[in-house]
């Protein structure tokens, strides 16, 4: 079986690269990788982490890239790399615009599509936008689901996907995680590098870690978010660490918000590996991220989310996640009240990994591979 695998962003590429490595295990399954670049800086720091060479590269990005443009660029040149590579199957993660563009070129060639992190639902398709209706689009083209949960795989089947398709094998991402906290653990002159590149971090002063970027929260919400954070930033003993995203809709309010308050480090987006590090020495995470609400659990971190509604809600009900939306008073009193109470903090801080158990990759390779699996179970 020749299968074709392909991902076009910096949290797609860390996901989708144990699923490579695990499928590239298999003798009876060739591997091919295409990305479309839909992030290019960031995407080829995980490439080059993850040692992937993709076969195919669609070079997509531009500056001020609309959502239009990129479907488009994708769908027509997907469409020619399919009539190259003649995959027996395409596999794609998650939630992207590349997620949902390849599947529609994958559908136009009837070529069979598997989904890895299926089923995932907020159930508002504005929110997250883009991301909820890729999603959902995406689960309607394919034949083959790999929900991360079994909440994910209760989603599909109430949307009607058949049972047998349907296969419950953890989250690719704590795959990755475990991999890149082991090489930091093992390796103590790549311990040593990573504490050099953060040398404001300091034992006495607890840290916040910061990112932010959804498209929904560009405008008055995201200004409200950087004001939130300078509250924050003036409490004693607290350090503001906030990896900024290359987007000029993120980097003009942040930057004229919170540049040059003191203990605030606005620093440039980091690889994989230095931001697991900095996840590791976090005290609390503020954040709109999908991905880290997943990692960050699995690390023992408070998680407070910039979101009203969230297509993980599993780590919200474990309670080491929280929804603070983008209110100014919400999310300052939401983080104060966890700083200021120890028993508040260790009810979110215990190590909970409602994700997956590092195996979901091989779970995957095994469905593909054509044998019978044993499914995730939280």
């Amino acid at each position: 079986m020749k299968v074709l695998v392909v991902f076009g962003t910096r949290p797609e590429a860390i996901k989708m690269a144990p699923v490579v490595k695990a499928l590239g295990n298999e003798p009876g399954i060739s591997v091919e990788i295409c990305v479309t670049a839909q992030h290019r800086q960031m995407l080829d720091q995980v490439l080059s982490l993850f040692s992937l060479t993709p076969t195919y590269d669609l070079n997509v990005m531009t500056v001020a890239q609309g959502l239009t443009e990129i479907t488009c660029s994708i769908l027509t040149k997907m469409e020619q790399v399919l009539a190259v590579a003649k995959p027996d199957r395409v596999l794609v993660h998650g939630d992207t615009t590349t997620t949902l563009a390849t599947s529609l070129a994958c559908f136009y060639k009837k070529i069979p599509v598997a989904h890895v992190e299926a089923g995932l639902r907020s159930h508002d398709p504005r929110q997250p936008w883009p991301e909820e209706m890729n999603r959902r689009v995406t689960d309607v083209i394919a034949d083959v689901f790999f929900a991360p949960t079994a909440s994910s795989k209760k989603n599909l089947l109430a949307e009607n996907v058949d049972p047998a398709r349907v296969y419950v094998t953890g989250n690719t991402v704590i795959d990755a995680l475990h991999a890149t906290v082991k090489a930091i653990e093992s390796k103590p002159e790549l311990s040593r590098s990573l504490r050099e590149k953060f040398p404001f971090l300091d034992e006495k002063r607890r840290v916040l870690l910061v990112t932010g970027h959804r498209r929904e929260n560009f405008g008055a919400p995201f200004q409200t978010l950087c004001e939130a954070i300078a509250d924050l930033a003036r409490r004693e003993k607290l350090t503001v660490v906030y990896p900024v995203h290359l987007n000029p809709n993120v980097q003009k309010p942040v930057r004229e918000t919170l540049g040059g308050l003191a203990h605030v480090h606005l620093i440039e987006p980091l690889d994989y590996l230095p931001f697991v590090y900095l996840m590791q020495h976090a005290h609390v995470i503020l954040t709109d991220s999908g991905g880290i609400q997943e990692e960050a659990p699995a690390l023992g971190k408070p998680v407070f989310v910039m979101r009203n509604v969230t297509e993980r809600p599993e780590a919200v009900e474990a309670g080491t996640v929280r929804l603070v939306g983008t209110d100014r008073e919400r999310i300052f009193n939401a983080i104060s009240d966890v700083l200021d109470n120890p028993s508040e903090y260790l009810n979110m801080a215990r190590a909970h990994n409602p994700y997956g158990d590092g195996m979901a990759s091989a779970r995957i390779a095994g469905v593909l591979a054509g044998r019978m699996i044993a499914e995730w179970h939280q």
